[in-house]
């Protein structure tokens, strides 16, 4: 039997349970956020309502990205007290987040449903899983995968990435799991590993709209994105248990992504999953989507 999708049932899924994390509210292209004990104001173009809550309540917030003209420019402008650090928790993990140069501060929070996924996977296969995280930013998934008990690779042009994604490592308690940091263009390390002997029983990939690797090296999501899945299913065992496909700030749907997945994938005993991730309001109870996904599997585990 092969991986088959058809028309996939667009699935969407959200953090259920999170002490330490809240989208308190959205709306006028915002979001109002809680990290633990401090709030945060970010550009959301997907949110277009009005807000639930009132203006006074968004103006207790500790600091504010204002976005500039240039696509991802901007600065924040804080409000009240922020350390230039602090650690959240997700289960039994540990993570740093910080402001930075950019809107992000170090975690997707709508990603915890993937963790959970890739944890349960890692968890019910009958073999230790070698596991592959390209683009892998802060390495959220990449500790997940560890904690759960996988030999994982992670790739990231970015240095700056990779040393807070180590630290992360560190801040869990997972300085003992194998884990490799590489430094690299994601598109060139998957080219060169392909090559390679050694293969990998699951992926992570989470590639940007746009971007450069370290030595100037340009990713264009349409582009480049069938030629990199290709490279992956090159780069797999012969009978793998995971592929987790995510995309942010594209036009791609999920249905895309799942028929592109489905077609590298082929040949394969399989099931795809499909759809978008999103965070669910306290305020208003709405669903704000943030990315679309698709994941590929051997084992019959659902994300939720």
């Amino acid at each position: 039997m092969k991986t088959i999708s058809k028309t996939p049932v667009v699935n969407i899924c959200y953090p259920k349970t999170w002490d330490e994390y809240e989208l308190l509210d959205s709306g006028g292209g915002r979001k109002l956020e809680r990290y633990g004990p401090y709030t945060l104001i970010r550009p959301e173009a997907e949110a277009i309502w009005k807000t639930a809550l009132p203006e006074k309540e968004w103006q207790k917030a500790a600091a504010e990205f204002l976005p500039s003209p240039e696509e991802n420019g901007g600065h924040w402008n804080i409000r009240s007290y922020l350390p230039s650090a602090w650690n959240l928790h997700y289960r039994d993990l540990c993570f740093k987040v910080q402001l930075s140069g950019s809107r992000h501060i170090g975690v997707f929070p709508e990603q915890a449903v993937q963790w959970d996924w890739i944890t349960s996977l890692t968890k019910k296969s009958n073999k230790p899983l070698k596991v592959l995280n390209l683009f892998g930013y802060s390495g959220l998934a990449t500790i997940a995968a560890a904690h759960a008990g996988a030999s994982v690779t992670h790739v990231d042009a970015s240095r700056k990435a990779v040393t807070w994604a180590h630290e992360n490592q560190d801040l869990s308690n997972l300085s003992d799991k194998p884990i490799r940091w590489i430094v690299d263009d994601a598109v060139k390390f998957i080219h060169r590993q392909a090559r390679r002997e050694e293969k990998f029983d699951g992926l992570i990939l989470d590639p940007p709209k746009f971007g450069r690797g370290p030595k100037g090296e340009v990713w264009e999501f349409y582009k480049l994105l069938p030629d990199l899945l290709q490279a992956c299913r090159d780069s797999l065992t012969p009978e793998p248990t995971f592929v987790a496909l995510t995309a942010y700030a594209v036009k791609a749907s999920s249905i895309t992504l799942a028929q592109s997945l489905e077609q590298t994938m082929d040949g394969l005993n399989g099931k795809i999953i499909a759809g978008e991730l999103a965070l669910k309001e306290e305020s208003a109870g709405r669903l704000l989507s943030t990315a679309v996904f698709a994941l590929w599997s051997s084992l019959p585990v659902d994300i939720d």
